[in-house]
């Protein structure tokens, strides 16, 4: 008696304790994809426009545009993407419903089909899928999960996606126009911000995957510190070539 007792605490404990984290990246991909755009690509362009020789009032200026520009149009493609992503789901989930609704046996032979080919006997199969099928709804569910591999209770919000990305864009942007409204007059401390930035994203991201933290801060600072460094030599050529 004891030992039952004992492997059912261990069994509700392992329960409680097995948990995982969002795979699927519903905020995770728009916040670290904007962050990581707005630090590179502001980086880039300001360098870029550092290049030829302007100055440093014409970098800030450049670095608040690209801010405003790129965190507005981060959000208005998010938005686009995700709920054209959704009416798509949703197309595909009406479809489903008028299935249902018009052929529910051979939607139930399907779903036991299903189970039968994921190795479940074909009896157990049959009363599964009977069961399953009782409520519209409930079969509606399983029935989106098994075949289009989605929940319809759990779609992204455009919404949600747009506000983070621009949110995230603009937070990143910031961070090499940062030292210049602060009283900074040369491009060097924006820099060197900038790739700190840069670092400390990468490492957070590699916090959340298998990766290490500083191989991935390294990754961000290298990818990061290319772009900027290629736009500051190619601001330098148009600057002289114009000039």
């Amino acid at each position: 008696m004891a030992i039952i007792e004992t492997g059912a605490a261990l069994h509700e404990a392992h329960r409680d304790n097995h948990t995982h984290r969002d795979v699927n990246g519903g905020w995770l991909r728009p916040a670290v994809f904007g962050a990581m755009d707005g630090l590179v690509s502001n980086l880039a362009l300001m360098t870029g426009v550092a290049g030829g020789s302007v100055g440093h009032q014409t970098v800030v200026i450049t670095g608040l545009a690209g801010l405003a520009a790129g965190a507005f149009s981060m959000a208005a493609g998010e938005y686009t993407s995700v709920a054209s992503q959704r009416e798509l789901v949703q197309a595909e989930l009406d479809v489903e419903r008028r299935e249902l609704r018009r052929h529910p046996k051979d939607e139930e032979a399907e779903l036991a089909a299903l189970y039968q080919a994921r190795g479940v006997e074909a009896p157990l199969a049959r009363e599964v899928a009977r069961q399953l099928s009782r409520d519209p709804e409930r079969a509606l569910e399983i029935h989106a999960r098994e075949e289009l591999g989605i929940d319809p209770g759990d779609l992204p919000s455009p919404l949600v996606a747009a506000v983070s990305s621009f949110g995230s864009f603009a937070l990143g942007a910031l961070f090499p126009v940062l030292p210049y409204l602060l009283g900074a007059s040369a491009l060097w401390p924006a820099v060197l911000v900038a790739l700190a930035g840069l670092f400390l994203s990468g490492a957070v991201v590699a916090r959340v995957t298998a990766r290490t933290w500083w191989y991935g801060g390294l990754r961000q600072l290298v990818l990061g510190g290319a772009a900027a460094g290629v736009t500051y030599a190619l601001g330098s050529l148009f600057g002289t070539a114009v000039g």
